[in-house]
This record gives structure tokens, sequence and C-alpha cells, in this order.
């Protein structure tokens, strides 16, 4: 099967090609790098972008995918955008005014997934963690399920074609799944995952509602301000997943892809290196042993790199619960 047909499923109907490409860039990096990096993405085969309001680089890569339009590479149907909600627009009122300046800068039609960044509504304003003048977290009292409404309101108009989540817990999850009047359901649930966190819990319970499980921080992250911790042990470096790469003669990254892809897991790989961009799409070109998948179970510590103490002193804070 070709790399580029490897899709799974949605609970709507459409489906999403299981590997994708993450564009947020860390700092001292030129945004720029998001067109340069986008692009050879397209070239080397990825078909999933994955982007955020948060990350600031939409119109980069909103650039990035036209011109691949515009020089024959891709239509715009083989390419699957994901753009994401953020908390200071969780108000109903609020919620299509984002998507509609998403699509401006990305200078698209549609997006092809629209997910709620974080439960955890904030108020709105031109801060991106807003805070009062003693640097208290500033709330907002928003019931997620009309934020929900709000997202199908988006589907139904036909600016997204499929609606999800991101690091939403089970019991947040439930919340949206048991709303009266539900109209869709989420097609999915972004969350952090790799073989330092597996995600079991979460994702069988995922499973079990048709929900797709999607992974960033496949590769253990970088080491983004005020998001992640510096001393956080580098996932790379696991010598197990050392001994593993030299196995298959491949590396490291490739073998922690390879893992989240079997567990019936969607990765996104995100680098902005040419020849790690076009080695990632190696990941199809092999298969984990059962054995191989077990050892690989056994490196899970429930070990969070994104642990989001910004923004700890929520109510909504999803990574107090178990999963």
């Amino acid at each position: 099967m070709d790399h580029r047909q490897q899709r799974v499923a949605l609970n709507d109907g459409h489906s999403m090609p299981v590997l994708g490409f993450g564009t947020a860039v860390p700092e001292k990096v030129p945004v720029s790098e998001a067109l340069v990096a986008t692009k050879l993405a397209i070239d080397a085969g990825f078909r999933h972008i994955d982007s955020a309001y948060l990350y600031e680089v939409e119109e980069e890569v909103g650039l990035a995918i036209r011109s691949k339009i515009a020089d024959g590479t891709v239509k715009r149907e083989d390419i699957f955008y994901t753009t994401k909600l953020w908390p200071t627009f969780s108000r109903p009122e609020l919620v299509q005014h984002s998507l509609e300046m998403s699509l401006n800068k990305l200078q698209l039609d549609y997006v092809d997934l629209f997910l709620i960044h974080f439960p955890m509504p904030l108020q709105p304003g031109d801060q991106i963690i807003p805070r009062d003048e003693n640097g208290k977290l500033l709330f907002e009292t928003v019931d997620l399920c009309d934020t929900w409404e709000a997202m199908e309101k988006c589907k139904e108009a036909g600016l997204a074609k499929s609606i999800g989540v991101s690091n939403f817990n089970r019991r947040q999850l439930e919340m949206i799944l048991n709303k009266p009047g539900l109209k869709y359901k989420p097609v999915c649930n972004q969350v952090e995952c790799h073989p330092y966190l597996n995600q079991r819990k979460l994702l069988d319970f995922c499973k079990s509602k048709g929900i797709v499980l999607v992974a960033y921080g496949v590769l253990g992250t970088q080491r983004y301000k005020n998001w992640v911790d510096d001393k956080s042990p580098f996932l790379l470096d696991d010598p197990v997943l050392g001994a593993m790469a030299k196995k298959y003669n491949r590396t490291a990254a490739l073998i922690s892809i390879r893992y989240l892809l079997q567990c019936g897991i969607v990765a996104l790989a995100k680098s902005f290196n040419e020849k790690r961009i076009k080695e990632n799409m190696q990941v199809f070109e092999f298969q984990l042993t059962p054995e191989d998948m077990k050892t690989l179970d056994g490196l899970n510590r429930n070990f969070r790199y994104v642990t989001a103490d910004r923004i700890a002193g929520h109510p909504e804070y999803p990574y107090s619960d178990e999963y």
C-alpha cells in the first residue's frame, strides 16, 4: 500500500492520514522555517499537516500548502489540515470567528479538522495566557458543551469537515459524549503520547467510543520555554530505543513513531531538518515484531513532557485525573 493511502476512518465518514507533520516552531527558530519545512514535508509525502492558532505560523503554512497546490504537487483534497481553537475563544460566539481568522491567514476555504485545543476556557483578549495584575490566571466560566455546539455549527457551515478535541481526559470527553442533543461526536482526541507516556487507558477508552487518538510529542518533544522542563529526559537517548534502532537499521525516532502507529495511534512527527523529514516517511517500510512491541510497552512511565504548568491552576486542568 502506498504510504499516502494509509489512513484511519473517522466516526463522521471522513478519514485521516495516520502520519502527520507538526508545525509548532521552537523558539529561536524563525517563523519562516514553517514555510520551508511544510513545503519539504509535502514534497517528502506528508499529506496531514497539523497547526494551531497558538503556533502563529498559519500564514506561512497556508502559503506552503497553496504553493504546492499551485505547482501541481498536490490538490487541496489531498491535504488533511488541522487547526485548533485556543481557550481564549471558548465562548460560543467566538468559536466561528476564531476559525475564520485561521482560514483568512491560511487563505483556504475550509479546514479538514478543527479541535478544541485545551479543555480550559480562558478570558478572551489579546493575551495567550490571560492574567490579572497579580499574575493570577483569568478563567472563563464557559460550559464546554456550549463551545462544542459552536464547533458543530462550524462543521455544518462547511468551514471544518471534522471536529474534535485535544488534551481532554476521560471525564471531559464523557461530558461531551453525554451532552443532550449531541449532533457529532469528537472524531479524535489529540494528546501527548510516546513510549514514556503510552496513554494505554485513554487509548482503550477512546477506541471503545470510536474516537481516534492522535499523538503529539512522539519524539519526546522540544524544550519549549514555559511549557517543558529543561531537565526532562531525552526520549530518543533511551538505550532500549537505541538497541531497537540498531536491530532494524533505523533511527530511534522511527522506532518511536512506528510503535505508536502499530498501537493504532495517529502520529504527528515534527522536524525542521530536511534529512529527518524525509527519513520519517520510512516508518511505512518496516514493522516491529509483537515481542518488540511488548518491550516498548515496558518503557511506559507515565512521564509527561508538556505539563502546561502555566495553566495548572485552572479548575478544568486535564492532567489531575488518572487519564
